[in-house]
């Protein structure tokens, strides 16, 4: 049995040598150019308003009911729910990982009572005994501490796979919950642009039913013919028929909203009544370019961390080539009469040295290794391509923002002249001057112009969102490094 010194030694000679740990050291790979800027940014510069705050980007549209309502899904949506538990597990990694450098201990105790058999070998021999009692008893307590000992950093990799792995998890569940935060936005933004496109078509109905009714009494006085009714009824029933697919279309955006929000579908629509605008959008910043994706877009910031957990996992397929050493001890007490067993004669005790080394397993070693090795280039081209994505996003998002601002302005501008044409439409058709055929394409022509207007501007505030969510926004970033 080795002494006790001698143990004491070999354990400082272990901790020196944990000072190194095998398998490469983890370098972030450089992935955007710091000096490059978002080609839709010159662009997009042309917003003159104040740029929003991006942490908290619902406030900045002005909409207390969008940003309440934002607010309560960060409590109560269940995807959120499902990634703080994955982070908790990833967290309990991290723990188990930690506790597996540490010495551990144990402390056993029992107490048995055995019958020896008679028509064994043993039992025989004993019965020839005379004063052989067949009963036994056997009091035993241990106290037993053992260290793996971590010389080559097989398990240092392994905590370092599991610390990375828990950062991506919580990377991943900030990007869940920037995805509720937009998802909440644009569906709420979905919802004021149906309640508009609806009232549209009911206002354009009722003008509709007016204009109709006109030409019925002309059509009964015999002055109108009845071409100009029939195609007057047609119009209306044309307008009339977009009114249900329009309201089946709010009805099931309304329970969407309710599953993000946690609640009852059908609930939604009760606390938003249809007299709201869509809200405007403000000025996006694009937050530092490129190089700022890096920092704040949670994704980039999951995969990068992916990528150092498989890098670490190279190195303990790399220790799996080295011996590893254990350290045991135990000291206790055992007695066949409970009387006796903390008395000097029941003490005991024990040390041990161990080695286990896979030694004629090179070829299974060797194909774990190229396994982690392949998996650390595949997490370095997710990783290169989540950037790729990332730049892909902002540009679409800022382009579209721009783009339907300014086709929504263009629309404005038409919806302004075509109601100017409706109105001379109907002044000429009262005075003989045009037929009903013109005013019902002035009808035709301003719904479907106003409308696109109401489409539009939902398109560029939902454009406005998907900028924000793109650049990262939504939460507060740590100054020197992403969690």
């Amino acid at each position: 049995m080795p002494s006790l010194p001698r143990l004491v030694l070999a354990a400082s000679l272990a901790a020196a040598l944990q000072a190194c740990a095998v398998g490469p050291d983890y370098k972030k790979p450089p992935a955007i150019d710091p000096a490059m800027g978002f080609h839709s940014a010159a662009t997009a510069s042309i917003r003159t308003a104040q740029s929003a705050d991006a942490t908290r980007w619902w406030n900045s549209f002005g909409d207390p009911t969008l940003a309440a309502l934002v607010e309560r899904a960060m409590q109560a949506n269940l995807d959120l729910a499902r990634a703080e538990a994955r982070i908790l597990q990833a967290r309990a990694g991290v723990t188990s990982a930690t506790a597996s450098l540490a010495p551990n201990g144990a402390i056993d105790a029992s107490g048995s009572r055995a019958k020896q058999s008679l028509e064994t070998p043993l039992g025989r021999m004993l019965d020839s005994s005379p004063d052989f009692d067949r009963y036994g008893n056997l009091y035993e307590g241990d106290v037993s501490v053992g260290w793996d000992i971590d010389i080559f950093g097989g398990r240092r990799r392994e905590r370092e796979s599991a610390l990375a792995s828990y950062q991506a998890a919580r990377a991943e569940g900030i990007a869940v919950r920037l995805a509720v935060q937009a998802e909440v936005a644009r569906t709420y933004v979905t919802i004021r642009e149906l309640q508009g496109r609806l009232a549209v078509a009911k206002d354009q109905v009722k003008t509709q039913e007016h204009l109709t009714s006109t030409i019925r009494m002309q059509f009964d006085a015999g002055v109108a013919p009845e071409l100009q009714l029939r195609q007057a009824e047609g119009v209306l029933a044309q307008v009339s028929a977009a009114i249900p697919d329009l309201e089946s279309s709010l009805e099931a955006t309304g329970n969407a909203l309710d599953v993000l929000l946690g609640q009852q579908p059908g609930t939604a629509l009760r606390e938003l009544p249809a007299n709201a605008p869509v809200p405007t959008p403000p000025r996006v910043d694009t937050m530092d370019g490129p190089a700022g994706l890096l920092r704040r877009r949670p994704d980039i910031i999951a995969a990068e961390r992916q990528l150092a957990a498989a890098n670490a996992n190279i190195g303990v397929a790399v220790a799996e080539y080295y011996p590893t050493f254990s350290l045991s001890a135990l000291a206790g007490t055992a007695a066949t009469t409970a009387g006796h067993q903390f008395t000097g004669s029941a003490n005991q005790a024990s040390a041990m040295l161990g080695l286990h080394w896979r030694l004629f397993d090179f070829g299974h070693i060797d194909g774990d290794i190229k396994r982690a090795k392949g998996a650390h280039a595949e997490a370095l081209a997710n990783y290169r391509l989540t950037v790729l994505h990332a730049s892909e996003e902002v540009e679409d998002s800022l382009t579209e923002l721009v783009k339907r601002e300014a086709q929504a302005h263009i629309l404005a501008q038409g919806e302004d002249a075509l109601t100017k044409a409706q109105t001379a439409s109907r002044r000429a058709f009262e005075g003989g001057a045009v037929s009903i055929i013109e005013v019902l394409d002035a009808d035709t022509r301003l719904l479907a112009t106003r409308d696109a207007r109401v489409r539009a501007n939902a398109a560029a505030t939902r454009a406005a969102i998907s900028s924000f969510r793109a650049l990262g926004g939504g939460w507060d970033v740590p100054p020197e490094k992403a969690p």
